[in-house]
């Protein structure tokens, strides 16, 4: 039987993206296993989350992913894949390099749509009400060196309301991520095994 898929999960706020993904494959433990949540932020949430479900955690600053190659990637040697579940800070270079095709984001619009610098969290649902949009989504994509310029693997959408506040369209976004995030991820390591 081959060895479990390893997932490193990098995090910067709630981390109810990465409890949702921890929940999902803790009952197939033979195919992923989770071994590390990463968080740019020690006053994350998502380290709670990680931890009540038994997930080591540790925090990496955003100055130590910019001054220290060789910390961040000790952390998340022997895993195959990383997974961005709400990360705000930049992946640099020389993390792309070292998993090519192996770094997953999740972005709370339809990209190239309401993506790039600035572009996270409520500033991308209030761009999309701002700009009358009838529509949003997700898109879950490969990281390259440009911000939410990769490969897309996975964009799914949600018709809008006029009358929806941006705090209507996170919900509705928010939906979509819990529902194909975990799915998705699942599907890129069954068919890109490492």
């Amino acid at each position: 039987m081959s060895e479990p898929i390893k997932l490193a999960i990098f995090v910067t706020g709630g981390g109810t993206n990465c409890e949702n993904i921890i929940r999902y494959f803790q009952n197939k433990p033979d195919e992923v296993q989770i071994p590390i949540v990463v968080s740019s932020r020690a006053d994350a949430y998502a380290l709670v989350r990680a931890e009540k479900l038994g997930v080591p955690t540790t925090v990496i600053t955003r100055q130590q992913f910019i001054d220290e190659p060789r910390l961040v990637i000790q952390t998340v040697r022997g895993c195959d894949y990383i997974i961005l579940a709400g990360f705000l800070p930049k992946i640099p270079t020389y993390l792309i390099d070292q998993f090519p095709n192996r770094i997953i984001n999740i972005h709370p619009a339809l990209l190239p749509k309401f993506g790039g610098k600035g572009m996270w969290g409520h500033h991308v649902h209030e761009a999309v009400k701002a700009a009358g949009e009838t529509v949003s989504g997700i898109t879950i994509h490969f990281v390259n060196p440009e911000l939410d310029a990769g490969e897309h693997i996975a964009q799914f959408s949600v018709k809008l309301d006029p009358n929806d506040t941006p705090e209507d369209i996170a919900e509705k976004v928010h939906e979509l991520e819990m529902k194909h995030f975990p799915i998705v991820i699942e599907q890129v390591i069954k068919n890109n095994i490492v």
